[in-house]
């Protein structure tokens, strides 16, 4: 099955959703311990998908990590997914990660490359001569695909399991096997029914099984595979639901100008049918009232 997928927009909502997990898992050297009480803010304060698949205007993702007793003093992790090694550059990163030392006025930053596939052999940036080093970057490297999955398999950090279809399978465990671990484990860790749905597609499309590997996962697994069909065609109604909604907020605005936010909260709730029930209003609606009002709408001359 052909998918369109934006890697860097799939991390990102990952690491929003779990920060401190994705730090554990992508940062050990660096994250905090355990025991340590932390606040973990996102930098840029924009809105957090509810599905995959939309648009950021930023792919980076900075979080600002504050020790609560203050035995360390804050810290910002600079997290960049990156789809293709080969197109890894040290310089772009060493940059981004200077513009953020400077925007939050903070030399305690730390850069983490977050590699998908291809990972290349970690590179240190030194500018200088024979005579002296003016500037050496570093950074810490998570590469995906030389991660052992069998290691990870029986963890209890959600952003590990949901990504062990991009680690290196063991002898003992075909890509079905794989599948069905990373289901198994986020079911059994994650409570949110809405964000279990939300990662499940996120294994489905790392995973990215054929239409025989589905089968032999249906007979393998039976009642875990009926969960994890009920989720993804779930999550794929939503993005319909939501690409609908889209449309009609863009002609309410165009008709009537910026939504009140009881217009905006009215959307956000409404069905498949209200949506579709709306839109139909929408062309002969004299207010943005009529469109929701049947009763106002027939009453007008």
């Amino acid at each position: 099955m052909a998918r369109a997928v934006s890697h860097d927009q799939n991390f990102k909502n990952l690491i929003l959703d779990y920060p401190r997990h994705a730090l554990t898992f992508f940062a050990p050297e660096e994250a905090p311990a355990p025991g340590d009480e932390v606040e973990i803010v996102p930098l840029r304060q924009e809105q957090l998908q509810e599905r995959l698949g939309r648009r950021y205007d930023e792919l980076d993702t900075p979080l600002r990590v504050e020790w609560r007793d203050g035995h360390r003093e804050a810290v910002v992790f600079a997290l960049e997914e990156e789809t293709d090694g080969g197109r890894f550059s040290v310089h772009r990163l060493g940059r981004y990660c200077l513009e953020v030392a400077e925007l939050f006025d903070t030399s305690r930053v730390v850069s983490v490359s977050i590699f998908l596939r291809d990972s290349p052999d970690p590179k240190t940036l030194v500018l200088g001569t024979e005579h002296r080093h003016y500037l050496t970057f570093d950074h810490l490297s998570c590469r995906l695909d030389a991660m052992d999955a069998a290691a990870w398999r029986d963890s209890d950090n959600p952003v590990a399991l949901v990504n062990l279809p991009n680690m290196l399978r063991p002898p003992d465990m075909d890509r079905v096997d794989v599948f069905a671990h990373a289901v198994r484990g986020l079911r059994a860790v994650e409570p949110d029914r809405a964000k279990l749905a939300k990662y499940v597609q996120f294994i489905d499309i790392y995973a990215a099984l054929t239409e025989n590997e589905y089968e032999t996962y249906r007979r393998r697994y039976p009642e875990e595979s009926k969960t994890m069909a009920g989720m993804i065609q779930r999550a794929h109604d939503e993005g319909r639901l939501d690409g609908e909604r889209t449309v009609l907020e863009r002609l309410l605005t165009r008709r009537f100008g910026p939504l009140s936010p009881a217009v905006s909260e009215r959307l956000q709730g409404a069905s498949a049918s209200d949506l579709e029930a709306w839109v139909e209003n929408v062309l002969d609606a004299r207010a943005v009232d009529d469109v929701f009002d049947r009763e106002a709408r027939e009453r007008a001359p």
